[in-house]
């Protein structure tokens, strides 16, 4: 039984490391413009320790940041100067404050680019638009994740909290825990995994011991459904190497991403997509403005 409210970390709530803060920067669906991690590895050298590291949830983190300032009457609540938040947030990777800790969303990286029975680069941008201006998904807790598979299997062992698998292209079942929820249209699946996450956030409550994960709810979110044909599928994590859609390339030791990296992946692509397998999936041909245009 839970006894303390979840502390996973955000921009806007550091987490006082032995080095100094540490922040996790969320990226949904790991693609983040090779200009923005240029940015933010800028920000990691004026403040931190100069290494942006990448996590498990296709994450980024900052480490050995200035101390979260004292809490005061004015300003209650522990965190970054100013100063490093307004840094982190012209990069364009931190798109709401309120919600810094809402956007966790695990997408198949190679989605839109090879494979696949749909591209699901679309439902991603909406499902992170439509978490950003849901009020009530400010109160999702940080391990929160939601899930995106397109039908290839990569992410079979991650569903944990909402997500979906795709059948076809235009019609998906979503997942809900380690349960299978109903089937939707890709085109309703937005609303779907909104509406739920907001009777998540209802059902939790708000006392120190509320649950982190729809599994730990006093009662089921929804009535459980048999998976559909094609739903129940798995695949290897993605190699390193070249892959259909581009070239799958380690990180630096512990996750580390330096400016030698940054620049030789500036050098053939626009856009890179972070992948929960440990490494950085460089595109072919993919910009930062072919993903706006979706």
């Amino acid at each position: 039984m839970r006894v303390r409210p979840d502390r996973c970390p955000g921009v806007l709530r550091p987490w006082p490391a032995a080095d100094g803060a540490l922040v996790r920067v969320r990226v949904p669906g790991g693609r983040v413009p090779v200009a923005a991690l240029a940015a933010l590895l800028d920000v990691a050298t004026r403040y931190g320790d100069g290494l942006v590291r990448l996590t498990g949830r296709a994450n980024l983190q900052l480490r050995a940041l200035p101390r979260p300032l004292p809490a005061t009457a004015a300003t209650p609540g522990a965190g970054l100067p100013e100063e490093v938040i307004t840094a982190i947030e012209a990069t364009g990777l931190l798109p709401s404050r309120s919600h810094d800790l809402a956007r966790n969303i695990l997408v198949s990286p190679q989605t839109g680019l090879a494979g696949g029975r749909t591209d699901l680069r679309p439902v991603l941008a909406a499902l992170d638009r439509a978490l950003c201006t849901a009020p009530a998904l400010a109160r999702l807790p940080g391990r929160f994740l939601f899930t995106l598979d397109d039908g290839r299997g990569d992410l079979a062992d991650r569903h944990r909290d909402l997500g979906l698998v795709a059948l076809e292209a235009d019609r998906v079942q979503l997942r809900v825990g380690a349960a299978w929820g109903p089937v939707a249209s890709t085109a309703e699946a937005v609303d779907a995994l909104v509406g739920l996450a907001e009777r998540f956030v209802a059902l939790r409550g708000d006392d120190p011991g509320a649950a982190w994960h729809v599994d730990e709810l006093d009662v089921p979110l929804i009535e459980a459904r048999a998976p559909e044909p094609g739903a129940e599928v798995g695949a290897a994590a993605l190699p390193f190497g070249t892959v259909p859609g581009g070239r799958h390339v380690p990180t630096a030791p512990d996750g580390a991403i330096d400016a030698a990296l940054v620049a030789a992946w500036a050098a053939t692509a626009d856009l890179v997509v972070l992948t929960p397998f440990g490494g950085v999936l460089v595109p072919e041909n993919v910009s930062p403005h072919e993903e706006e245009n979706r």
